[in-house]
């Protein structure tokens, strides 16, 4: 006999996203491991921990009221990850990061702001993915991912995130807010974001020497 752990669409969805939240956990949990066995470089480490904690803030954020306590999460699917809860939660940040980031007060300003640019990165990608596609619900995103950039002192004046950030906040600009993206214009723009992201995460490794 099969048993349907849903009844409609919605209930669906918040299983899928319980399962994704399990996942981001446990793929956390192997990757800090395999980082303190030196199974994976440092810079193999970093970009995956980045892309994994700014995954986990975007859904924990949208799950806030189905999940309020990932202890408890955790606790009720007996799952054993304290390195993981430990990045996630606690640290917030890669432990590369960390350990560039206790040399100094200014790396730990970049480290924060590092952080928050590829949340804002992925948040934006992730955003569009779901057909989120309006002009008041685009623009702030780029808003903020272009902010996070431009505090960011190790990116060159030229870097085409910068750029093209710029240019899309420009574009929606003149258009009204309950307008939409076209089709193209959404596959356009995910396209931007990932090639910038891309060459966003290629600069890091040098960020901290």
């Amino acid at each position: 006999m099969e048993v349907k752990l849903w009844n409609d669409k919605r209930e669906r969805e918040m299983y899928d996203n319980f399962a994704y939240l399990f996942a981001i956990i446990k793929a956390t949990e192997k990757l800090e491991k395999a980082y303190v066995r030196d199974i994976v470089s440092s810079k193999e480490y970093e970009p995956e921990c980045l892309k994994l904690i700014a995954q986990f803030k975007t859904l924990t954020s949208s799950l806030k009221d189905s999940v309020p306590s990932i202890e408890r999460f955790v606790e009720t699917y007996k799952m054993d990850c304290p390195a993981a809860l430990n990045r996630l939660l606690v640290s917030g940040v890669p432990a590369t990061v960390e350990h560039r980031a206790s040399a100094s007060a200014s790396a730990a300003t970049s480290a924060a702001t590092v952080a928050e640019c590829v949340q804002h990165f992925i948040t934006a990608m992730d955003s569009l993915k779901l057909n989120m596609v309006a002009v008041d619900q685009v623009h702030p995103l780029l808003s903020d991912l272009s902010a996070s950039l431009n505090k960011l002192s190790i990116l060159p004046s030229d870097y085409e995130g910068k750029v093209k950030m710029k240019e899309w906040i420009g574009r929606l600009s003149k258009m009204g807010a309950a307008d939409e993206l076209t089709e193209q214009q959404a596959r356009q723009l995910h396209f931007d974001l990932e090639s910038s992201y891309n060459s966003f995460m290629a600069a890091l490794p040098n960020a901290g020497n």
